[in-house]
């Protein structure tokens, strides 16, 4: 008989004969990777649908997109012109270098609060009414302050201007009020008139002078 060991003597060769012809194939790592990320990206959007999809009526979805677009329709042209105006005006604070401590910001919330407390209310109740955090608010009051500095020469309010206000209104100070609290008072009520009036102005000249380019028209 015919020995079928290899020269080696212990290892049999397996004849070509024997070879049902099946071969596996290996899988590519580009088409494991692929696979891998699929899986990944159907498991992310079964757990953050709320990023793409608001809600669903009766099955059909309403994407965030479309919720996005009919705001932009709404009031679009105005948020952005918001925007463009709070960049301009914090870039030209910044440059003259003009700043508001947290101090001043927190006077101002504690007076906000006693005016709200007045009138029965709390701030948070009031701030949740609007719709605004209180960090909007603080970020409201630092651009007010900031503004009145720039502006505090053109919004200061004098005795004169007080006297002709009281004479032309004929204003009278309530009965438990002194006449020096209610001319502070009017001073005050003025002075935001003026400041209103000259950040208007300050805004509108800041815009007319800057390189705006748009992109989407509303």
């Amino acid at each position: 008989m015919e020995n079928t060991t290899s020269e080696s003597g212990n290892v049999p060769e397996v004849s070509k004969a024997s070879d049902p012809g099946l071969k596996f194939k290996k899988k590519k790592p580009l088409s494991i990777a692929i696979a891998v990320v699929l899986v990944l990206m159907v498991i992310a959007l079964f757990f953050a649908k709320g990023l793409f999809v608001a809600a669903t009526v009766n099955g059909n979805p309403i994407s965030r997109l479309s919720i996005i677009k009919e705001l932009e329709k709404q009031g679009g042209k105005q948020a952005l012109e918001a925007i463009i105006d709070k960049k301009l005006i914090e870039a030209e604070l910044n440059k003259q270098n003009i700043t508001a401590t947290k101090g001043e910001i927190d006077e101002e919330i504690k007076k906000i609060e006693a005016q709200v407390a007045i009138q029965g209310g709390t701030l948070e109740a009031a701030l949740a009414q609007q719709g605004m955090t209180e960090e909007k608010l603080r970020e409201r009051i630092m651009i007010q302050k900031r503004l009145e500095k720039l502006l505090a020469d053109k919004v200061a309010v004098t005795e004169a201007e007080v006297d002709t206000y009281l004479k032309d209104s004929k204003a009278a100070p309530p009965k438990d009020m002194k006449m020096e609290d209610f001319r502070k008072q009017i001073s005050e009520q003025l002075k935001g008139q003026k400041f209103q009036q000259e950040a208007k102005k300050w805004v509108s000249d800041l815009t007319a002078n800057a390189k705006i380019k748009y992109y989407t028209n509303y």
